[in-house]
C-alpha cells in the first residue's frame, strides 16, 4: 500500500518531457485505437499509419515509452510515433503496458510478448506484414524491448527484425549508488532510484532475473538485430556498454550511437538538436531494415 501511495504521489509531479517535443508535430494518415483483452487484462494500443505510404501491407514498429516502470503512459510517445511512421515508412503501434507496483515484474514485459503475438497472428488484417516487425523503446522501455527479444529466444520463437534500444535501464542488481549519476540531487539520494527499482522488482529474485536484468543473461546469441543509443552523461551508460559489448562479442548485429554531452532523458528533454539526429538515425535503421535495398539518408548533429 505505501508503495502505491508513493508512486501515484510521483505520477502527480509533472513530467519535464510532458507537453513538449524534441520535433516537429507531424501529421499522419490514420492513428487507429485498439483494445487488446488478453489474459483479464486490457491493452490499449495506438496503431500510426504514415502519411504518404497507401501500399499495404506495411511493417510495423512496436513503441515502448519510459517512465521508470511506474509512470507515464504511450501518449508522451505520441509524436514520436508520427515522426517514426512517417519517416521508417512503417505503422508504428505504441503501447501502453501496465506500470508497477500494481503490475510487478513480469507482467508488462509478458504483456509486450501478448502484443507482439497478436501482431503475428492478427496483424494482416490491420495492414501489417507479419513478417516484418521491429520493436524498441525508452528508458524503462529500452529494458521492454531487450527483454521481450530474451524471452523470444527462451521460448525459442521468431525474434523481431531490429530490436531499438534507447538509453535503456538494463540492470537492477547494482545499486544505483553505484553507477556515475551525473544529476546532483539524484546522487545525494540514491535511495529515491531504488524505490522505483522495487516498485517493478521487489526482490533480488526478480532483479536478478536476466528478463528483468538483460546485462545479465548468460546467452545472447541469435538475438535480434540491435541500434542502442545512449548519452554520453547518462547513469545507465556502463551497463548500456556493457549489454551492447556482450551482443557484439555473441555475434549479433550492433549499432551503437553515444552522443557526447547528454544526458539520460536527452531525448525527450534535449539538447534538440542532438535528440532530433536520435530520432533520425532510429528511423534510418528501421527503415533500413524493413526496405534494405532503399535509400535513407541520416544526419548528425556537427
Amino acid at each position: 500500500m505505501l508503495k502505491l501511495i508513493a508512486a501515484n504521489i510521483i505520477r502527480a509531479i509533472p513530467d519535464k518531457a510532458s507537453g513538449r517535443s524534441m520535433i516537429d508535430f507531424e501529421t499522419v494518415r490514420e492513428v487507429k485505437e485498439v483494445l487488446l483483452e488478453v489474459e483479464e487484462r486490457t491493452i490499449h494500443l495506438s496503431f500510426y499509419y504514415p502519411l504518404l505510404s497507401i501500399n499495404e501491407p506495411l511493417p510495423a514498429y512496436i513503441n515502448l515509452h519510459g517512465g521508470a516502470f511506474i509512470m507515464n503512459n504511450k501518449d508522451m510517445d505520441d509524436p514520436y510515433c508520427r515522426y517514426l511512421a512517417n519517416h521508417a515508412r512503417t505503422v508504428v503501434v505504441n503501447v501502453n503496458y501496465s506500470k508497477a507496483p500494481e503490475t510487478p515484474f513480469p507482467g508488462a514485459l509478458e504483456e509486450c510478448y501478448q502484443v507482439i503475438q497478436w501482431l503475428r497472428r492478427n496483424g494482416s488484417a490491420l495492414g501489417i506484414d507479419t513478417r516484418k516487425i521491429a520493436v524498441g523503446g525508452q528508458s524503462s522501455g529500452g529494458n521492454l524491448a531487450a527483454a521481450l527479444c530474451l524471452l523470444l529466444k527462451k521460448r525459442r520463437e521468431k525474434q523481431p527484425l531490429l530490436q531499438v534500444l534507447s538509453v535503456p535501464m538494463l540492470d537492477f542488481v547494482t545499486p544505483h549508488a553505484d553507477k556515475p549519476e551525473p544529476d546532483p540531487l539524484r546522487a545525494k539520494y540514491p535511495q529515491a532510484a531504488g524505490f522505483l527499482n522495487a516498485c517493478y522488482v521487489p526482490t533480488i529474485e526478480q532483479a536478478s532475473n536476466p528478463l528483468a536484468s538483460p546485462v545479465l543473461a548468460a546467452d545472447v546469441s541469435g538475438l535480434a538485430p540491435a541500434l542502442i543509443v545512449s548519452g554520453e552523461n547518462d547513469a545507465f551508460r556502463p551497463e548500456i556498454e556493457r549489454y551492447s559489448d556482450k551482443l557484439k562479442r555473441a555475434k549479433v548485429q550492433v549499432r551503437y550511437e553515444l552522443f557526447k554531452d547528454c544526458t539520460h532523458t536527452f531525448m525527450n528533454t534535449g539538447p534538440e538538436k542532438e535528440a532530433a539526429a536520435a530520432w533520425n538515425i532510429i528511423a534510418s535503421e528501421l527503415h533500413r531494415g524493413f526496405y534494405p535495398s532503399s535509400f535513407f539518408k541520416t544526419h548528425r548533429p556537427s
